[in-house]
């Protein structure tokens, strides 16, 4: 699945254990781990604030573009 590579991807791009940034989403660090391992499916919320986390295009994150920028325009 695309979603929890991509999630481990930026996750150990910044250097970040699963539990540190489970704090810096304000989720649980059990939920957090679920994401990465198995992509469970996650609150519209919660994959707002993974995007915003980690600056990135929510369409990036679930695998619909190869694009991470934010589309501003």
């Amino acid at each position: 699945m695309i979603f929890n590579d991509r999630l481990k991807l930026l996750r150990t791009e910044c250097g970040l254990t699963q539990e540190k940034a489970a704090k810096a989403l304000g989720i649980p660090p059990r939920s957090y781990q679920r994401l990465e391992m198995d992509g469970c499916k996650t609150h519209y919320d919660t994959l707002i604030k993974i995007a915003d986390y980690y600056e990135i295009s929510l369409d990036w994150l679930t695998g619909r573009t190869d694009v991470r920028e934010i589309n501003q325009g």
